[in-house]
């Protein structure tokens, strides 16, 4: 019998990491061990640690964790190269006899792995010229190209990076970016999936997420920031927008103060949150898990079980 791949998915600071060790030791119980596959955009860049909330070597407890620290600072991340690569992990786990966790909140990446999703094509000429025009234009100019041509995909991008690259479909294509996300289907070669939500009251999500960017300041973030200057940062286009690295990379340039990086970071984030708990509270194929709660585990194998079962 085929292991499920196991999604745990949800806003930052939720809990997701934790839960996934606890699911991979206790199915180790089951004969079928978990290992996890990260899903995680920002976390595929070696350095990126502390701003990231990457998992320490100790958190693994022993559990195999796999893609991450597979890019420099300087390289751009993108869904369409991840997806071969956690398909071939996934592939790989199943193989040995485990069971592969897939853990992130980057919902098109996780969507990546498991959904059938054919990615929209791709010219360096225009994106390039398109981040000309937004560097001589400003983002507004670009938003209001795509909201004539692409409403959909203008009503819920909210950054410039996915900005660009909607208006790169549909000036490459003629047609519109959202016509490249089907509905929620999986890929038969990934199934069986079970995907399970970790879900923390929004009150104290937003709590969580302060305490955790206090810790990571606390704990060397702006020396982090400071030293991945070195390796690149400013370069790359993904990294350098990175939440939190963003910010300090302005303190380095004088644009802000300590304590304004902290304070936009903290809110960068918990807008964050709330567009990845929308995104995936979409998905109704999601089976959400209290995450506080102390039978956490005890809840999510169950609905494993009753999955594999069903």
């Amino acid at each position: 019998m085929t292991a499920p791949l196991i999604t745990v998915v949800g806003p930052t600071a939720s809990g997701k990491s934790g839960l996934a060790v606890e699911l991979a030791h206790r199915l180790a119980e089951t004969g079928a061990p978990g290992e996890v596959i990260n899903a995680d955009s920002m976390q595929f860049y070696r350095g990126m640690d502390i701003g990231t909330a990457k998992v320490t070597e100790d958190e693994m407890r022993g559990i195999p964790h796999h893609l991450f620290d597979i890019l420099d600072v300087s390289q751009e991340a993108a869904a369409s190269e991840y997806q071969p690569l956690a398909r071939q992990k996934i592939a790989e786990i199943r193989s040995r006899g485990g069971t592969p966790i897939l853990v992130g909140g980057s919902g098109l990446y996780v969507r990546a792995a498991m959904d059938i999703i054919d990615f929209p094509p791709a010219d360096h000429t225009v994106r390039t010229q398109l981040q000309q025009e937004l560097t001589d234009r400003g983002s507004e100019a670009l938003r209001e190209e795509l909201r004539a041509k692409d409403p959909a995909s203008e009503a819920v991008i909210r950054d410039d990076r996915r900005l660009i690259r909607a208006l790169e479909v549909v000036r490459i294509t003629g047609g519109t970016f959202t016509a490249f996300m089907p509905p929620h289907r999986y890929e038969p070669s990934v199934e069986p999936v079970v995907q399970l939500g970790t879900d923390v009251p929004r009150p104290v999500l937003r709590e969580r997420i302060g305490q955790r960017v206090h810790d990571m300041v606390r704990h060397g973030l702006a020396d982090e920031v400071r030293a991945l200057e070195h390796e690149g940062l400013r370069h790359g286009r993904t990294a350098s927008r990175a939440i939190g690295y963003q910010q300090f990379l302005a303190v380095l340039d004088g644009q802000h103060t300590h304590a304004e990086a902290v304070e936009q970071t903290i809110n960068a984030t918990r807008k964050l949150a709330r567009r990845q708990d929308t995104w995936f509270r979409a998905d109704r194929r999601i089976a959400w898990v209290p995450a506080l709660e102390t039978d956490r585990l005890e809840q999510a194998m169950r609905i494993i079980s009753s999955a594999a079962h069903g």
